[in-house]
């Protein structure tokens, strides 16, 4: 059998998978509105990953962009990743969610803006516009009185 994902890797982003030991996960209770179901059982899914981790996985490049698409998620030393779910009454919910979370950034850090290429306005725009100011400064001063010298 050809496992995609060996090492109990799991697939991340396009060509990145994390071993499932750098994820790691803590639940404790909800908040929020369930009953007798919030108070037992503990729900919240709580993801915290470091970015040391992230070397091997990803460019360099990708984990500086990465630290700043993450913005307060990421703890004030910077060292990791902390992304919380509470929103369903399941734990295995909120955990896919932790990681449906991850993914989006990670696939946001990864995804290189275009650099702008300075461009030049051609002549025949900018004689359109100079063409387009003169008629209208003439349409205006048409419009005001005359004034006698």
């Amino acid at each position: 059998m050809d496992d995609p994902t060996p090492d109990n890797r799991i697939p991340i982003a396009p060509g990145v998978a994390l071993p499932e030991s750098v994820l790691r996960f803590t639940f404790s209770r909800s908040g929020g509105p369930g009953g007798q179901n919030v108070n037992k059982l503990s729900t919240k899914a709580t993801l915290t990953l470091e970015m040391a981790d992230l070397a091997g996985a990803l460019p360099p490049w990708a984990i500086k962009r990465l630290a700043v698409h993450a913005g307060s998620r990421l703890t004030g030393d910077g060292e990791r990743i902390i992304l919380t779910d509470s929103s369903s009454r399941s734990q295995n919910t909120n955990r896919q969610a932790c990681l449906a979370k991850l993914r989006l950034m990670i696939v946001e850090a990864m995804n290189r803006p275009k650099r702008r290429r300075p461009t030049k306005p051609s002549r025949g725009s900018i004689q359109r516009r100079l063409d387009a100011k003169r008629h209208r400064a003439k349409r205006k001063s048409e419009r005001r009185e005359p004034t006698d010298q």
